[in-house]
């Protein structure tokens, strides 16, 4: 099927309240797991996760790997609220976590380049997707490892309607509607690779590693 674009940001409260309730400890384990296993070695220095949301996958990082520092941007107000109310929960991490409001390119962070890029189900949200890549290779250091994870697009509505109600069909209606909407506007892996491609990031391996998530991971150019 034809991609659908959705709204790039999620800024209504209610949505962001359903997503930061709702349980994604599975998947966002299985993201952290899967930079584990490529990443050995990287166990300090300085973390972004590019569309953050509530913050979960941030949380994750630095209290698995206590070297990181992890920086956390979104462009959702409500999401960075949800993000900050925990982070405040959590005393013990305020020096190492930080939470940033902005929008790719030009959001201003804490720093210029960081030794990780991480990201999480940001790609589909974007019209353009080259704006993801281009800002993965400008603010990684030489080298950086990256990790991106991503729904791809089923072949029709039919089997989106499908995977939603196989993994989502207990969940409130926001976040069903939502999920088949962000699976209706997901890259497929083939044109991530082309993606990955024209932005000059060729050297980065595509994989699907589920039903419906793909995974982009590698280091950037030294």
């Amino acid at each position: 099927m034809q991609r659908v674009p959705e709204p790039e940001l999620m800024d209504e409260f209610e949505q962001a309240r359903a997503y930061a309730l709702a349980d994604f400890a599975e998947p966002n384990q299985r993201f952290v797991d899967a930079y584990a296993a490529r990443f050995p070695d990287f166990a300090s220095g300085t973390v972004l996760d590019l569309g953050c949301g509530p913050g979960d996958i941030v949380f994750r990082f630095a209290e698995r790997w206590p070297g990181l520092t992890v920086h956390g941007l979104d462009g959702s107000a409500a999401m960075l609220q949800f993000a900050a109310a925990r982070l405040y929960e959590q005393p013990r991490l305020q020096g190492r976590v930080q939470f940033v409001q902005g929008l790719l390119p030009g959001a201003q962070l804490p720093l210029s380049r960081y030794d990780a890029i991480v990201s999480n189900s940001l790609l589909h949200h974007l019209h353009e997707p080259g704006v993801l890549w281009r800002s993965v290779r400008e603010l990684g250091t030489p080298g950086a490892p990256v990790l991106v994870m991503d729904l791809y697009r089923p072949e029709t509505p039919g089997a989106a309607q499908e995977i939603v109600e196989a993994y989502a069909g207990e969940e409130p209606e926001v976040l069903k509607r939502d999920f088949y909407n962000s699976l209706c506007a997901a890259f497929t892996p083939g044109e991530v690779r082309r993606q990955l491609d024209d932005c000059g990031l060729g050297a980065l391996d595509v994989s699907t590693v589920s039903d419906r998530h793909l995974l982009v991971y590698g280091r950037l150019p030294p």
